[in-house]
């Protein structure tokens, strides 16, 4: 296989990261569906749905990849999510919506972990891995960037027309499929493994290449730290994504300046991601480990005790830019590539499983009392967390250098 077509698939990808994270609908579905007459418990189902189905459908979508090709994994993924945005915006039944969902998570499963594998595979045999790092963080940047044109088109159309909005993600979708038809699979062993579609063989081969992914972190448990350690991490931040749109409507900011706020702590991210190898050849693999679970936690009890709720978001930027960048190139070179897509899947795993605790937790709290003790509970929570992961970093971290 020729470097230079294998070194291709990183510029291509930057391209289908953009249209891949296109989705206009990110910051107003909930809003879009409650207007179609869906009540507040059931948008909830959804949610629900849409996690359960992440837990559960992670690690197949991820031995999927490993078996059959990284590619075809992308190319599967969209075409789910392409129907789940006509089921979202054609259907007013409530388990057709919920179909819906599930097709959405599985479709995000299966690109999860063999999009990340694809690009370090690609770079690994072109002799060119050593450079993942600056090239994930300029992956990170692009995907920001789609994130922040999102923010402001949905916002911008959803005001006119809620249509628009779904037909535009729609042919972005369709983009990112055509983008990933010009991708070339990088071929990562020369072990013959069963592909044929039976369900016997299928059941087999994902059995199989799941035990083998289970023995990969047992042997090397730094992975599995490295996994809780920055899923944890996400989840919070994914959480403060979602409640402090509902908390600042609540107190009057209008969606424009909400999206304002989206948009600049997604620039932070991207910039930071960007900068992700410079910053980590500063303070050090250890550095990047400390200080970003102590920084998250400012942030945390920022949100919670003080006014400036808006600038600690933000700053919630910087830390996801630095992890996602440098936190993908510490697993990633511990991982073999037989079995790089489903332990990544793994990781997702761990983030559905800490969003099917929290999110509905952070929800519950927020009804029942309210959001400013929702924001707390999290700022405790976060402060244990830190606790006993700073109890077991230098037994996991350090010993393993």
């Amino acid at each position: 296989m020729k470097i230079e077509l294998l070194m291709g698939n990183v510029t291509k990808n930057y391209l289908y990261t953009f249209f891949f994270n296109l989705n206009l609908t990110r910051g107003i579905w909930m809003i879009y569906l409650a207007g179609r007459g869906f009540s507040l418990l059931q948008l909830g189902i959804f949610e629900g749905v849409f996690h359960i189905t992440s837990f559960l459908m992670e690690v197949p979508t991820g031995a999927t990849a490993d078996i059959w090709g990284r590619k075809a994994s992308r190319l599967w993924g969209r075409v789910l999510f392409f129907a789940s945005l006509f089921i979202m915006l054609f259907s007013r039944s409530f388990f057709i919506q919920l179909s819906g969902f599930v097709l959405c998570a599985t479709g995000y499963n299966l690109e999860s972990g063999a999009g990340e594998a694809f690009v370090y595979d690609s770079m690994l045999l072109s002799g060119r891995h050593e450079d993942y790092k600056a090239t994930a963080g300029k992956q990170n940047l692009v995907m920001q960037s789609a994130f922040i044109a999102a923010y402001i088109l949905g916002g911008y159309l959803a005001v006119r027309s809620y249509y628009a909005v779904y037909v535009f993600s729609i042919i972005f979708t369709v983009l990112s499929f055509i983008t990933a038809l010009f991708f070339i699979e990088p071929v990562i062993s020369t072990e013959k493994k069963d592909k044929s579609f039976s369900f016997s063989n299928i059941k087999n081969s994902m059995y199989r290449q799941t035990g083998e992914s289970i023995l990969v972190i047992k042997k090397q448990p730094r992975i599995a730290f490295l996994i809780i350690f920055s899923e944890l991490i996400f989840t919070f931040i994914t959480s403060l994504f979602f409640y402090l749109q509902n908390y600042w409507k609540g107190n009057g900011v209008s969606e424009f300046s909400i999206g304002i706020t989206f948009a600049v702590s997604a620039l932070a991210a991207g910039l930071t991601a960007y900068k992700a190898s410079v910053i980590e050849k500063i303070i050090g693999e250890k550095g990047v480990l400390l200080l970003m679970p102590t920084a998250l936690l400012v942030c945390l009890w920022g949100i919670s005790s003080t006014p400036y709720k808006a600038q600690f978001y933000v700053l919630t930027g910087v830390i996801d830019g630095i992890l996602a960048v440098a936190v993908s190139d510490y697993i990633n070179r511990l991982i073999p590539s037989e079995n790089r897509a489903t332990v990544l899947s793994f990781q997702s795993m761990a983030f559905s499983f800490f969003m099917i605790i929290f999110f509905p937790l952070i929800g519950w709290t927020g009804d029942r009392y309210s959001l400013d003790k929702a924001f707390l509970m999290l700022s405790v929570s976060g402060t244990a967390i830190t606790f006993f992961y700073l109890l077991f970093f230098r037994k996991i971290i350090v010993e393993k250098k």
